[in-house]
C-alpha cells in the first residue's frame, strides 16, 4: 500500500492509520524518534518543521514547529514509551490545546526489508475524533509518509 489506510473506529473515539514501507523497522524507528531526521518528513509538503525539543526515551517530552507561508503551528506531547517495536506518546496541536491524543506506533516486520507502520491515536470524544479527521490530517499523512519513504529509500544507512 502507498498510501495511508486511515479509519475511524465505530465503537471508541480512535483512529487508526496502517501504510507499508520499503524500508526496516529499524529504519522507520529511527525516523520517528531522530529529531533531525523527523523534522524532515513530518507532515505535508509544503510545510517545514523546526525542533524546539526532543526527548525520545520514557517519560521524555517534545515538541516541534511547522512552517507554512508565514504561519506557524505548533506540537507537543510527552513519549510514554519508547522501544524499537513500539512507540506510545501524547500529541498535541497547541491550537487546540485540550484535543489531547494518545498513540501508538507499531512496526510490523514483513520481512525482506519491508514494515507495515501501525498508528492508532485515542481522542476523548467522537466530536474530537472527527474534528481530527476533518482537519486535513489524510493530506498530512499521506505526503508525510511519502517523504518517510524517500527519506529512508535514499539513505540506506538510517
Amino acid at each position: 500500500m502507498t498510501e495511508a489506510t486511515i479509519t475511524a473506529d465505530p465503537t471508541v473515539p480512535m483512529v487508526r492509520i496502517t501504510r507499508d514501507f520499503d524500508a526496516t523497522p529499524e529504519q522507520l524507528f529511527r525516523a520517528h524518534t531522530d529529531p533531525e531526521l523527523f523534522a524532515r518528513w513530518a507532515g505535508p509538503e509544503a510545510m517545514t518543521n523546526k525542533i524546539d525539543y526532543w526527548d525520545a526515551k520514557d517519560g521524555g517530552s517534545w515538541r516541534y514547529v511547522a512552517h507554512r507561508d508565514g504561519e506557524e503551528y505548533a506540537f507537543r506531547g510527552c513519549f510514554h514509551e519508547v522501544s524499537p517495536q513500539r512507540i506510545v506518546q501524547t500529541f498535541t496541536f497547541e491550537g487546540f490545546p485540550d484535543g489531547v491524543a494518545l498513540e501508538t506506533l507499531t512496526f510490523e516486520d514483513l520481512g525482506d526489508g519491508r514494515t507495515r507502520l501501525h498508528a492508532q491515536s485515542l481522542v476523548d470524544s467522537f466530536e474530537g475524533r472527527d474534528a481530527f479527521l476533518a482537519s486535513g490530517m489524510e493530506t498530512g499523512v499521506n505526503e508525510g509518509y511519502t517523504k518517510l519513504e524517500r527519506l529512508v529509500q535514499s539513505d540506506l544507512r538510517l
